[in-house]
């Protein structure tokens, strides 16, 4: 689903691109598990010399998802306050880094101490340890009853509706994935009462055009070398031992990203 390399050849005619350039991509075709793949030119973005291939190669699709969700799903502010789930996972790290250096006011979820440790360092100006306390009454209590601007929700089915009763009058709840389960049907009537705003998004439309990718490519990149973004490539794996890579993600080994090198 992704990867960064150096062009080997170009095709006849292709203008923009040029041997030896380094790139990346996101989404289709599917195939990066090799050493060389053959893409169509304007699915490639290229990568600034300040950025290390491996780094890119870890931050396309997070960082890229990053930036649909927070700069376009629902533009983050300063003097905004949103509530990330999972904020020591890859998207949540990144969101948290991100919204903070915005200028809003940051509150994460986390299942550990050690992941609120993160969170913290990631900034978060609040962290709820939603196995020790309700996420719900601690939102409550940080905003003093006013909720948040923005959920961004990647848990589904188990803070769902937390999610929601979180949010203050006409606030937007951003769902991007749903790792406990397929959330319950919403009746309108529920939205209705704070005139809620919810959305589901996909990171490939958002990107569809050449323009859009290259500018939501760009500002992850711009925040990488900025030092904005902090990404955390804590495993390095050859290409021939991918199925230990897939074993130790399994077993939950590792942490942060994980990069095959051919």
């Amino acid at each position: 689903m992704e990867a960064c390399g150096v062009v080997t050849a170009v095709g006849p005619g292709l203008t923009g691109r040029q041997v030896g350039d380094l790139v990346a991509y996101i989404g289709t075709p599917m195939g990066s598990y090799a050493e060389e793949q053959i893409l169509p030119a304007n699915k490639v973005v290229p990568v600034p010399p300040s950025i290390d291939p491996i780094v890119a190669a870890s931050v396309m699709l997070k960082g890229m998802t990053a930036q649909v969700l927070l700069r376009q799903c629902f533009k983050v502010e300063p003097g905004h306050t949103v509530l990330v789930h999972a904020a020591a996972g890859g998207v949540g790290s990144l969101l948290c880094q991100w919204a903070n250096a915005l200028g809003a006011t940051v509150i994460g979820t986390v299942s550990t101490k050690e992941k609120a440790a993160q969170a913290k360092e990631d900034g978060c100006h609040h962290v709820i340890i939603y196995k020790e306390e309700d996420f719900v009454a601690r939102v409550t209590e940080i905003t003093s009853d006013n909720g948040v601007d923005v959920v961004y929700d990647s848990v589904g089915k188990d803070t769902f509706q937390g999610s929601l009763a979180c949010l203050k009058t006409r606030g937007y709840m951003v769902s991007f994935g749903q790792a406990s389960g397929r959330p319950d049907p919403v009746p309108l009537s529920a939205l209705a009462a704070k005139s809620l705003f919810l959305t589901r998004p996909a990171l490939f439309q958002y990107t569809a055009t050449r323009d859009k990718l290259l500018e939501a490519a760009g500002e992850v990149f711009a925040n990488v070398a900025s030092g904005v973004l902090r990404v955390r490539v804590n495993h390095k794996y050859s290409l021939s031992h991918a199925a230990q890579a897939h074993a130790d993600l399994e077993n939950r080994k590792t942490s942060g990203s994980a990069v095959l090198i051919p």
